[in-house]
């Protein structure tokens, strides 16, 4: 039985992710910083299939480095890192940036994927073999205003992709980059500090992407034979042709 390890794992992309790997009868290591919920998952999940949580903040290297090093002896061989945890913070032009939103998805988007990539990849180089699944999003190939922080945090989620890419195939280590289109998550709502209103105008008018829609993706790609690597994988709902156009009230 393979072990896959979920970063954010509380909630849209990576809660759904988990829910359908357990299905699948994989043994998961779940993720995140809200304990309530991490149990609540635990309980859930462990009706079927073998479950270890980890409560931590990806933003501080410490206490990633503290989470996977507690990890008991049968739970230290990873098979699949799924990196979904992010944030998305403001929508402010550069010269009124709020720098703490800037600090947020910085820390979170980028260094949170450095920070566990690092640990977890001398594992997977000594046992030949491993999936590093990074979740960026079609922001990383159009920039748009008011998000340009957020868009850059995503390009550098390709980018540090691509490196994994040239630094590990060797060792025997896939490495997919996922790029959602817009997903019905709680991304607005935590992007617009709580407002869940404004949040809804969102994906009003279409039929926006749903978390397990990317969950069977993930799911494809990890379960691809041997020999095939889903290197790259952009998902849009029918609706969005790219980023920053989306057709709405059409064809509903």
């Amino acid at each position: 039985m393979k072990t896959a390890l979920i970063t954010g794992a509380t909630s849209g992309i990576g809660k759904a992710t988990a829910e359908l790997l357990a299905k699948n009868n994989w043994r998961l290591i779940i993720c995140g910083r809200n304990v309530e919920v991490l149990n609540q998952m635990k309980t859930h999940l462990s009706a079927s299939t073998e479950i270890f949580s980890l409560n931590f903040d990806i933003r501080e290297f410490s206490e990633v480095e503290k989470a996977i090093h507690s990890l008991p002896e049968n739970w230290k061989k990873v098979d699949v890192l799924v990196n979904n945890a992010g944030n998305a913070h403001g929508m402010d032009s550069l010269e009124n940036g709020n720098i703490d939103d800037w600090d947020a998805m910085l820390d979170g988007n980028v260094k949170g994927i450095l920070y566990i990539s690092k640990l977890l990849i001398p594992g997977m180089k000594s046992q030949k073999s491993g999936h590093i699944v990074n979740i960026s999003s079609t922001a990383a190939r159009q920039t748009y205003a008011n998000g340009v922080v957020y868009c850059a945090s995503k390009k550098a989620v390709d980018v540090i992709s691509e490196g994994m890419r040239l630094e590990l195939t060797e060792f025997g280590i896939k490495v997919t980059n996922l790029q959602p289109g817009l997903t019905e998550t709680d991304f607005s709502k935590v992007r617009f500090k709580g407002d869940e209103e404004r949040a809804k105008t969102v994906y009003q008018g279409f039929q926006a992407l749903k978390p397990t829609d990317i969950a069977d993706a993930i799911s494809y790609c990890v379960n691809a034979p041997k020999h095939v690597c889903i290197s790259d994988l952009t998902i849009y709902p029918s609706a969005q042709a790219e980023s920053r156009t989306v057709y709405k009230n059409v064809g509903l």
